[in-house]
């Protein structure tokens, strides 16, 4: 069994809200906008390896943080991104100029945050699951990362992503597609020009994955613009009505079971 949590389902925080972060099975995480305002220090502590879609900010914020709680019960985390991601991270975030410099930090010889390079298309083991990173279509470089377990339990989560996911369904089956609606679908085409999705344009999505698989996974919609969940809720709801499947929105500390 593999158990996923929901730890920031949104695209901004306030006090009961956290931008986009997600758990698999207390150990291995996905982007890191709400990771630390969502675990306790204990559940920080089983974090092994953090896997970044992209740099923007709301998917990278809390490793600095994570990597001083790190150096205080002496851990290391591993960090897994694509260059261009550690291209922007490492001067803006992990140079030791905003803070302390944690890839270098309690020492160089076992740093707080160690970064690893993932390429896409390359099949990795990382805290024992099989990982493959997928170029999705963002303002930025960005990966999805398809996660499964050695009992077959398989999770996509796409990160920031905008039209165009066909390009991924042809590597992946997963039971789980963790993806994104940002805003209504009075917004659609402002927001492919970004890299994001409404109801509408996931549900063409959906669409080309059961003509190319045969079936759909249960889906889950984060990244959430926090003004308009109402109507990207009652929009989502839609879209698994028609196509009769089951899609919904994601919310703080929602729990998985796969």
């Amino acid at each position: 069994e593999m158990e996923v949590r929901i730890l920031g389902a949104h695209n901004i925080e306030a006090r009961e809200i956290r931008p986009a972060s997600l758990l698999i099975d207390e150990c291995l995480a996905m982007d890191a906008g709400g990771l630390t305002s969502a675990l306790t220090l204990s559940q920080q502590e089983k974090v092994k390896a953090v896997m970044l879609s992209h740099c923007h900010f709301d998917h990278t914020r809390d490793l600095p943080i994570l990597g001083f709680n790190a150096a205080l019960w002496q851990g290391q985390i591993d960090v897994y991104a694509q260059q261009q991601t550690f291209d922007v991270l490492i001067p803006c975030l992990l140079d030791g100029r905003i803070y302390v410099n944690f890839l270098e930090y309690p020492s160089k010889d076992k740093p707080s945050l160690q970064l690893k390079t993932i390429k896409p298309y390359k099949r990795e083991i990382i805290e024992g699951y099989s990982v493959l990173a997928l170029p999705v279509k963002h303002s930025a470089p960005t990966v999805g990362y398809y996660v499964s377990s050695s009992q077959g339990k398989g999770v996509f989560y796409t990160g920031d992503t905008g039209p165009g996911l066909a390009g991924c369904w042809g590597h992946i089956s997963p039971q789980l597609l963790i993806t994104e609606v940002t805003a209504p679908n009075e917004f659609t085409d402002e927001l492919a020009r970004g890299g994001h999705l409404s109801a509408l344009s996931l549900k063409e999505e959906l669409v080309h994955f059961r003509q190319l698989k045969g079936y759909l996974p249960q889906v889950i919609a984060i990244h959430i613009v926090p003004l308009h969940e109402q109507k990207v809720k009652d929009e989502v709801a839609q879209v698994a009505k028609e196509l009769e499947t089951d899609v919904s929105l994601g919310y703080e500390d929602m729990k998985i079971s796969l």
